[in-house]
């Protein structure tokens, strides 16, 4: 969800080269992977030929099962099993000599298989008959060479030819060039994801996070209205019940008590939506930063808590709000549902990632679904990061969140 994902791309592979004598001569990785790419590619014109054969016998053979109702669902089988056995070859023709890796898990459609052979047919072929150009051209040219050199040409005509043979050279190369792309191309886009595909699950991880932001603010003002209506709205209402007693009693010693209540309750009423302003953002974060924030989590958290901070640069606005949330939200779950005695909390940048890292000793079974953790997926999804959820029966309860900070 960078990856595809974001993006399923073709990766080269790497090729290693060990003589077994003092003095063995190892070709270079380059040179040999230039030789494999050749061998590729001269490979490429023999199975592309083998194509042809193959589609000129389906046919041939299942051409007329194919005009008939009854056996097409049957000669079709037969037709795409053909098919996905020889683009089993090229797959393997592309890992061997090109390097490139597929994703095992994905499996192309009848139609991808189909048009990926019908291109992989036309562009081989073309590619033998450049590559027979090609080598007609290095004899003419070593046949102009030995005219040159016996003098039976020339200058005029010698000019001529070099400047043909250029062109001509020119052209092949290029015309070898594209259709080596070509390949790679196609071939990435019938045994990976094409770049259709890979921008269809970019849009919909992207509306997966947005619906997944919007559910955690909603999640978020419930609670706030919960703590707002269950706490503070109730103590104000006993607050101003006290001063109401307090101004209606006629005795002054039992007034002077009531408004000590009423002071204490009114302390406690600003505790309270200090509490409830933390959780809805820390103004630390803007004043003092993210290090700082997360102090002010182990001086409010009910159990031990002991924070590492390692991060050398400053990070992004939004990165360092979902690194407080994830400590916040994962210390605040352990004390009240985990049973633990002590939590840890590690904050690590990590090349362009902040790592966050939350562990406690309870007993686990913490469940990934449950409205906490589920916003904190959510928020960090936003920022196209990673949240893992290790909670065995038993514990301990690992919460691992990776923010890019890019």
């Amino acid at each position: 969800m960078r990856h595809p994902s974001a993006g399923v791309g073709v990766l080269g592979g790497t090729d290693r080269g060990a003589g077994t004598g003092r003095n063995a001569t190892v070709p270079s990785p380059p040179l040999r992977r230039r030789a494999l790419v050749v061998a590729g590619v001269l490979l490429g014109c023999v199975t592309a030929l083998i194509v042809l054969v193959h589609f000129l016998v389906v046919g041939a053979v299942l051409g007329p099962l194919l005009l008939w109702s009854r056996s097409r669902p049957w000669a079709l089988r037969r037709v795409t099993a053909g098919a996905r056995r020889t683009a089993a070859l090229e797959r393997l023709r592309r890992s061997v000599f090109f390097g490139d890796r597929f994703p095992g898990t994905y499996e192309a459609s009848d139609q991808k298989i189909l048009r990926f052979l019908t291109v992989r047919c036309w562009s081989g072929l073309l590619c033998a008959v450049v590559l027979g150009l090609l080598g007609f051209g290095v004899v003419l040219g070593v046949l102009v060479v030995d005219g040159a050199v016996r003098g039976t040409l020339g200058v005029r005509e010698l000019l001529t030819q070099v400047v043909l043979g250029g062109v001509l050279l020119f052209l092949d190369v290029q015309g070898l060039v594209s259709l080596t792309a070509l390949d790679a191309r196609s071939a990435r886009e019938c045994f990976g994801p094409s770049e259709r595909e890979l921008l269809q699950q970019r849009i919909d991880a992207l509306a997966a996070s947005r619906a997944a932001v919007v559910r955690a603010v909603d999640t978020e003002r419930r609670r706030i209205e919960r703590d707002l209506h269950d706490g503070v709205q109730q103590r104000l209402v006993a607050l101003a019940m006290l001063l109401g007693r307090a101004r209606r009693s006629r005795d002054p010693e039992r007034a002077e008590a009531l408004l000590l209540q009423a002071h204490e309750e009114s302390q406690g009423v600003l505790t309270e939506l200090r509490e409830v302003a933390w959780r809805v953002y820390p103004s630390a974060l803007d004043s003092l930063g993210l290090e700082e924030a997360l102090g002010g989590v182990a001086e409010r958290c009910a159990l031990p808590l002991r924070i590492r901070f390692e991060v050398a640069s400053p990070l992004p606005r939004p990165v360092e709000t979902a690194a407080y949330f994830v400590v916040s939200e994962a210390v605040t779950n352990a004390a009240k549902h985990s049973g633990a005695t002590a939590v840890e909390a590690d904050v690590t940048l990590t090349g362009e990632r902040l790592v966050v890292r939350v562990e406690d000793d309870g007993r686990g079974g913490a469940d990934p679904s449950g409205s906490g953790l589920a916003g904190l997926r959510g928020r960090v999804g936003s920022l196209d990061g990673d949240l893992h959820i290790d909670s065995p029966p038993g514990g301990p309860t690992v919460v691992t969140a990776e923010l890019p900070c890019v």
